[in-house]
This record gives structure tokens, sequence and C-alpha cells, in this order.
């Protein structure tokens, strides 16, 4: 007899897996009553998350334009948002609870019908969504999406993942992981285990405690606030904060930012004519925090040396045409040059000498000591993004770190050769990894064979905050933030004067 026959009923009708060995649940409502299919906010965020598995696209450039095309606005964009970016934050965590409820692998549950369990799994443990409400849609999406079997599937794995509260389940996955405690951090704070030890070693190497760890990983796994920067001479923080009307909240570390508690920045006049944009705050102070460093002479050229996609740019560009000064934007893709020219559309015409695609490589060579002030914002892991990009988490390996750091090291030489004796280069990377900071710094200086002195960036960005008080490591001259900290991205910042 084969399996199938097996599943037959009295009747002669065929059963399903699950319903033949008695791990089904039947719903109380009518089949009239049932849910056939799922609303427009759901499928959004399963629509997001196939994306991301299936073409790796970043969900923070796949959603938003779904949205729009959708037409899902207020509430529901806000629902789709914070499911999709909420099941990509904490996936490793629900993989393990559903390896539980499900009795069986991840990797042997069909990729659709793993993202949809997902989803419903974080309505359940993540979302104040109602039970009854996060398993009746989620199984309607997966009637919609992959057919009757599947929806059955998912149906008894949700049931089983809400009988229990995510403490429970918490503490389930955590007894799993045995005794190891970065495989228990791994699984119950959702970060791969290399991940945990990179930001571990990060946290002793800039000084803080390696104890702070589990408080690091948790703030990456909490949805970032949005946070706007009101450039100089185009829009001052008031106007913008007045723009919010009574919403927004002043920046603890620049006099630019501008804490958005809800609602679409794009809504805002000042940022959908360029004055004013969406950036991180630490982003915005490590900009700031090279247009305040200390330099020998004229203060006339500037340069930005990866540009793409131009918050930095144009940050600097509109304090550069307060000065006077001018700036050059170098970018090497180019379709990240036109968002650079788009983010500086607001800039006056005279503080920009040139938006161009080129290889910041070799810029230090075809122009040496041209440059007053250089940015580097080299291209890294993104290790301390992850609270906006979640899926980096789960695509990034430690083999990645031999490319990103070499390429980060002939930037950076690059830009000392560039920046004329007595000008400063910042070095910066959204990464806190020893191997993209501080390993970077000193080799590159070394290689480069010119004569630098390090900038106590402690002190510049002292300066630049509104109080003057910033936790940052007394033993140090660069700048490392933290998510769990300062609020903000885990930017590094090194600035260097060439002396020579």
């Amino acid at each position: 007899m084969s399996p199938a026959d097996d599943r037959r009923d009295a009747s002669g009708r065929q059963r399903g897996a699950a319903r033949s060995q008695g791990r089904t649940q039947r719903s109380a409502a009518a089949p009239s009553q049932r849910r056939r299919g799922s609303d427009p906010a759901r499928t959004a965020a399963y629509d997001v998350l196939r994306a991301v598995a299936g073409t790796d696209s970043y969900a923070n450039l796949v959603l938003p334009p779904l949205l729009r095309d959708r037409r899902i606005t207020g509430r529901d964009a806000a629902f789709a948002t914070e499911l999709a970016y909420g099941t990509l934050r904490l996936q490793g965590r629900y993989d393990a609870v559903i390896a539980q409820a499900a009795s069986r692998a991840v990797d042997t549950i069909d990729a659709p019908a793993l993202d949809v369990l997902r989803l419903g799994v974080h309505q359940l443990l993540g979302m104040r969504v109602p039970a009854h409400a996060a398993v009746s849609e989620t199984v309607g999406l997966a009637r919609e999406q992959l057919g009757t079997g599947p929806s059955q599937f998912v149906n008894a794995v949700l049931r089983t993942v809400g009988r229990s509260t995510p403490q429970e389940w918490e503490q389930r996955i955590a007894e799993a992981a045995g005794d190891d405690d970065l495989a228990r951090l791994a699984v119950t704070q959702s970060h791969p285990v290399w991940v945990v030890r990179a930001l571990r070693e990060a946290l002793a190497g800039n000084g803080r405690s390696a104890d702070e760890i589990e408080a690091l990983l948790a703030a990456d796994n909490l949805a970032p606030r949005v946070t706007l920067v009101a450039r100089p001479g185009l829009v001052d923080q008031d106007e913008v904060l007045e723009e919010t009307e009574g919403a927004g909240l002043v920046g603890a570390l620049t006099p630019t930012a501008v804490i958005l508690p809800g609602g679409d920045p794009a809504a805002l006049p000042s940022v959908r004519d360029g004055r004013a944009g969406v950036q991180d705050e630490g982003s915005q102070l490590v900009a700031l925090a090279l247009t305040a460093a200390p330099l020998d002479g004229r203060d006339e050229r500037w340069l930005d040396l990866c540009a793409g996609p131009g918050g930095k740019a144009a940050l600097l560009a509109a304090v550069a045409g307060e000065r006077g000064a001018r700036i050059v934007a170098n970018e090497v893709q180019p379709h990240r040059t036109l968002l650079v020219e788009q983010a500086l559309r607001a800039v006056p015409a005279d503080a920009v000498e040139d938006v161009r695609t080129g290889d910041g490589r070799s810029v230090g060579t075809d122009e040496p000591a041209s440059y007053d002030r250089v940015m580097v914002d080299a291209p890294c892991t993104g290790l301390g993004a992850l609270r906006r990009r979640p899926e980096a988490r789960w695509r990034r390996t430690p083999a990645d770190l031999a490319g990103l750091s070499a390429l980060q090291r002939e930037l950076l030489v690059s830009a000392l050769r560039a920046v004329r004796p007595g000008g400063v280069v910042a070095y910066v990377t959204c990464s806190p990894h020893l191997v993209e900071t501080q390993l970077v710094v000193k080799d590159a200086v070394r290689r480069s064979g010119i004569a630098v002195e390090a900038v106590d960036a402690k002190a510049v960005v002292r300066e630049i905050a509104p109080d003057g008080t910033v936790d940052l490591d007394e033993s140090r001259t660069d700048v490392q933030l933290w998510p769990h900290v300062h609020g903000t991205d885990a930017m590094h910042l090194t600035l260097l004067r060439r002396t020579s």
C-alpha cells in the first residue's frame, strides 16, 4: 500500500499527512466564514520577505514603493512595516520556536511556508495582535498564497505556538541552546553566533564591558526612531520642529537632529524639497565632526570619497555653503551617483564643485594633496545598522571581512594622499567590528607612508553635542557610538590630520 493510500478515509478520499496523523485542529468557524485570503498589509509584508529571500533585496528598498503602489497608508502601512521588519530582525528566534512547534528542522519546511509561519509567529509573540486574529489571518494568507494543504500545516503550527507565552518560548529555546552563552544569546536575541562574538569583542576593544552584549543585541532588535536632519543654511531645527506640529523632539547629540515619533517624513515640506532629510543622528554627528575638526591653513575644498546615497554629502555641502567652501562628491556606482544628485538638490550650486562617478581608490593618485577635508564613509558589513537593515545579519559572513577590510584600507590610503598637509580626513564606518575600524586605520596609516596625527574626535564630538556630554571611551581618540548607549547606529569615527 502506498503512503497516499494510507491517508484515505472510509469514503476513499485522500487526507493530508497532518490530518491522517491527528495533528490538525479544526476551526470552529463554518466553512463559509473562514478567512479565504489575507489583508493588504499582511500580503505586503509577505511579499517583502519573499523578495528579501528570493532576490537578495533589502527590505528598506522594497517596502516603501510597494506600499505606495498598493496605496497602503496610515495604520495599515505602519502594521506592514512592523510586521516585515520585526519578522526579519527576530527571524533566528522565531525559527527556533517554529522548529520546536513543528517538530522538524526549519530547513525542511518550504521557504514560502516558512516565511508565512515567521509572520504568524511575530504576530503571536512580538506584536499586540489577538491570538485568534494572528492565526486566522495568517492561515488565510497561507491559503491565498500557498493553497489548502500548506495552510493546514500553518494552522497547526501557529496554534501550538499560541498555547505558550513569549517568555515560555524564550526559556525553551534558551534551554535547547545548552550551556554555551554565545549560542544562547544568538538564538534568544536573534543574531548569528559570529556576530555576537564580534560585537562582544568590539565592546571590550572600545573600553566598554563585554557584559553589555545582551543590551546591545536587544537594541538591535528594536525599531529605530525616524530621525530628520535640518541641513544648515537651508532650514533650521526650529523650522522642522514647527512643521511636525509639536510631535518632533530635539536630538540629543547634534543641533541638526529632529526625532519624529511617527508619520511619513515625506509629508513635511522641508523633506520633500531637500532642505531636510531622513538621517540617523549618529550619521549626522560624524559628518558634522569632520566639518568641526581643527585644521591648519585654508578651508575651501572638501571631498566625500564614497558619497552614495548622499545623506552625509548633503549635510557636508550645506555646511560648506555657509562657509564659502565647495564639495566634490565621488561615488563609484552610477545609480548611487544619481541618488547623491537628488540629495543635493536643495544645496546652492556654488557649494557643489562636482558630483561624479569614479573609483575612490584612484583619487589620491589622480589628485594628490588637493583637498582640505575628506570624508571616507567606507563600505562595510553594516553590523552597526542592524536595526535598519535587519536582513543584513543573516546575509553577512565572516568571509566578507577580508574583502571589505582590504577595500576600506585602500580607500583610506587614497584619502590620506588626497588631503593636503594640515588637512583632515574622517574615516567612518557603520560597523563597530575591530577589523573594520581600529585595525583598518592602523594598517592604512602604516601602508600610506604619510605622516599623520590623530585628532581627538571625542573633544570634537562633545563640542557639537548641545549639552556637551556624550558617553565615550576616555582612553581613545576615536569615537564609537552604540545603539544601546546613544540611541544611534553603531557609527565609528576616526579623525586624522596630515602633518607632512
